[in-house]
């Protein structure tokens, strides 16, 4: 299994886990919460099947990689990703981000710019900010990522139910796009995340991302469902697309926050028309 270390807790490394497989142009995919890069498996294999180099990896504290008890905020997530995109030497990538994982792809662009990047997708996205501030009064209440992190304190498996519930809208989309092995497969895999970076990472949900927006010089598309019920469209999509000169919002009627499961065939479409887009040339 492949590892790339980046720090250490005590005597024990920080390691990822990763999968690079494919050859041409790369695409870099990062999970959702409380999952990790198997849940990719819907795009990554059209990806593949389109020529393109694809890798996944786990976040820290999610899936196969180490879970330390700290560095669950979003300018180490994005440090997490910068030594992936230096020790593989990537360039000209495409970054993807679904949900949590959008996090990743609008912090590293910010704090470390797009000399590897050419291009950028974010699907069902955290920005521009989640919690509700005297600035920013059309977010969410901060009692309810409380009360969030109360549930998982008490029982973060009757939690990852609840989550679930909320990422796939079972009440609509049950039986047809998604399956109750679907549902009960992405349970298990956030079962296997580390409790405290479970816990600590609804606090990154609440970071203000609106300083790394103009800094973004490269497309980025956005795709949301608008009945997505975990980051509600009005308060996140909706709102990103007119504030991202080089954004363009896609917006899938009817669809949940998991859309590269339940909307696989709308996601994998947007995103490769998009890539196969031309790139303008930048100063």
């Amino acid at each position: 299994m492949p590892f790339i270390t980046v720090g250490t807790e005590n005597s024990a490394p920080i390691d990822l886990y990763y999968e690079d497989h494919g050859s041409g142009k790369p695409v870099v995919l990062i999970h959702g919460f409380p999952f990790n890069g198997a849940t990719w498996e819907k795009v990554t294999t059209q990806l593949l099947n389109a020529g393109y180099r694809t890798i996944t990896y786990d976040r820290r504290g999610y899936g196969n990689s180490a879970q330390p008890t700290f560095g669950y905020d979003y300018n180490t997530f994005a440090a997490d990703l910068d030594v992936l995109m230096t020790e593989l030497n990537l360039s000209d990538v495409t970054l993807v981000g679904h949900s949590m994982g959008t996090g990743e792809v609008i912090r590293y662009l910010g704090n470390y710019g797009s000399q590897r990047v050419s291009r950028a997708v974010v699907l069902s996205p955290l920005q521009p900010m989640l919690a509700k501030a005297n600035d920013n009064p059309e977010g969410v209440d901060r009692s309810l990522f409380k009360g969030f992190q109360d549930a998982i304190i008490k029982d973060r498996f009757a939690y990852l139910t609840s989550f679930c519930d909320a990422f796939f809208n079972p009440d609509q989309n049950m039986g047809k796009r998604v399956s109750e092995e679907a549902y009960r497969a992405h349970w298990q895999i956030g079962a296997m995340a580390s409790a405290k970076g479970t816990h600590d990472s609804v606090d990154a949900w609440q970071e203000d991302f609106r300083p790394d927006l103009p800094k973004i010089d490269i497309p980025v598309l956005i795709v949301q469902g608008d009945q997505d019920r975990v980051l509600p469209y009005p308060v996140t999509g909706q709102r990103l697309g007119p504030m991202m000169p080089t954004g363009k919002l896609v917006t899938l009627k009817g669809a949940p926050h998991g859309i590269p499961w339940t909307h696989a065939e709308d996601v994998n479409k947007a995103i490769l028309d998009f890539m196969k887009q031309p790139v303008k040339a930048r100063a």
